[in-house]
């Protein structure tokens, strides 16, 4: 049976309406600073938990509730006969409901500009303490964290008269679980403080976003969370304007396209396939760009995801319109456009104003093995100007150059290993996932379905051996870009030297495993 309630909330959405009625109960609601006046302003009798400690509060309000009084009602087990007998030797008296949640942290990183000293005065110390010790006797005491919990609560009190042991405990672990991750975040923003250092110890926390109808196949369960954070240019952030619940897959296809989609800021359009590109097109325009995306590989991008960098119009619109595309993401859509794509019912329309932004430097890539995790920072490098090498005797042209630039971009975003094939800014042939590269090279050359010949390749890795520039040669590609640092480097450029390719070293590997 709930006698005595403790209230003390930052948000204060729904309060007000829940206190009146635990007030019609009979319940007494002991209360602090700005709650405390917001439920009397509305007619509800309230007693200071400085009335109840005999102490006020100081230091800006940072010390309220951290008193014997206020714990030892809340952790004092009832059936423990010790314990009952030490509160009424003290003057304690026993509180069965504690209604609190936590100073907005993440609401306050979350601003633009906002400094440290903000961010440390809304760390919560009372509440978080309050919180745990009434979880951790929850067979005593209701703990509520949630407003969403708020009607629940008040229908089990007014049916039964008090709350369930299992009520109880799933509103302890929402708590505990809700303290984990605010501590979590507060760790994680003060790492970011710091650059390029890894914790002996790492916590992470997500939000969930929705459950997933299933996973990568129909037998595995999933779920989608997303980071706490701002998150720019993250599918998290983009709006869904037509279509069903995306999918496990297609959530993941989505984020590979985004982030391939983000090397380029000339007009860009890349189709993505279980995760590879296998379409990429760089134009005037939004129109020039998805029929050089499309015209790399039209058996594939069916059924494919397409990521464009610019508002899609309504003759862009008409060209995607032909085929069936489970996902089209741009920044925005003209509404004839829209209104176009809307026409098909199973296509999955998003829309992302920032697509362009990526992610910071000091961003993790994660990787989940069975028992640990990888930690990485996200490859977010292309290469280093003045790491650019030509090493054969033929210099690129201009045109081979910006070709293999173009390439460059897009076999960072490749399955290793990797091989694509470009020429006018328009991926050719992609080679990946190979287990050799020599396989990566002949399947770049075999899938192309426009003619190669004078286009350029790119190579995610280094060349073991000459024969994937003999290779290259033969089927009339003129420049390669490569890292470079093999010991047969010395190989691979007389070969190139010998069929009159131009071949550039970038000093970068960009392994995608």
């Amino acid at each position: 049976m709930v006698k005595r309630a403790l209230i003390s909330v930052s948000d204060k959405c729904g309060i007000v309406d829940f206190a009146k009625k635990l007030q019609e109960m009979g319940v007494e609601i002991l209360s602090t600073g700005g709650t405390a006046k917001t439920l009397m302003e509305s007619g509800i009798s309230v007693i200071s938990v400085s009335d109840v400690t005999g102490f006020p509060e100081c230091l800006d309000g940072r010390v309220k509730t951290l008193h014997p009084a206020i714990h030892g009602g809340l952790l004092a087990i009832r059936e423990n006969e010790e314990h009952m007998a030490q509160l009424k030797n003290l003057g304690i008296q026993p509180i069965d409901l504690v209604v609190i949640n936590l100073y907005p942290f993440k609401e306050t990183i979350k601003k633009e500009n906002v400094i440290l000293e903000d961010a440390i005065e809304n760390i919560d110390i009372g509440g978080p303490t309050m919180l745990r010790a009434a979880a951790k006797n929850y067979q005593d005491v209701a703990v509520v964290i949630d407003p969403a919990d708020y009607d629940r609560v008040i229908e089990e009190l007014e049916q039964s008269g008090a709350l369930s042991r299992d009520t109880k405990y799933r509103l302890a672990l929402k708590v505990f679980e809700h303290t984990a991750h605010y501590d979590a975040l507060i760790a994680q923003y003060l790492r970011e403080q710091i650059q390029g250092e890894f914790p002996e110890v790492l916590t992470l926390t997500y939000e969930k976003v929705q459950d997933l109808r299933y996973g990568e196949n129909p037998h595995q369960q999933a779920v989608f969370y997303k980071e706490s954070g701002k998150n720019p240019g993250s599918l998290v952030n983009a709006e869904q304007l037509h279509g069903k619940e995306l999918s496990f897959n297609n959530i993941n296809d989505a984020n590979g396209a985004l982030e391939l989609l983000k090397e380029y800021s000339e007009p860009a359009v890349v189709a993505v396939k279980h995760t590879n590109a296998c379409g990429v097109g760089s134009g005037y325009d939004l129109f020039d760009a998805y029929h050089k995306a499309y015209s790399c590989d039209p058996t594939s991008i069916y059924g494919g995801i397409v990521a464009a960098n610019q508002k899609v119009d309504r003759r862009t619109a008409e060209e995607m319109n032909k085929i069936f595309l489970e996902i089209i993401i741009a920044p925005d859509f003209e509404a004839d456009a829209l209104e176009i794509l809307k026409g098909k019912k199973n296509i999955r329309l998003m829309k992302l104003p920032e697509i362009q932004s990526k992610q910071p430097e000091n961003a993790l890539d994660l990787k989940k093995i069975n028992g640990g995790l990888l930690i990485q920072n996200v490859d977010g490098q292309l290469h280093k100007e003045e790491e650019l090498k030509v090493v054969t005797q033929r210099i690129p042209t201009k045109k081979e150059m910006e070709d293999m630039l173009f390439a460059w971009k897009v076999v960072k975003h490749v399955k290793s290993n990797g091989i694509v094939l470009a020429k006018d800014l328009q991926s050719l042939g992609i080679g990946p996932g190979q287990v050799n590269r020599i396989w990566a090279v002949e399947n770049a050359i075999r899938q192309a379905n426009l003619p190669i010949k004078g286009s350029v390749l790119a190579s995610d890795a280094f060349f073991p051996f000459a024969d994937c520039v003999e290779a290259a040669a033969k089927a009339g590609i003129t420049a390669i870009i490569q890292p470079g640092g093999s010991q047969n480097d010395e190989a691979s450029i007389e070969m190139a030297n010998q069929y009159g390719i131009a071949m550039i070293f970038t000093g970068m590997r960009h392994f995608k495993h």
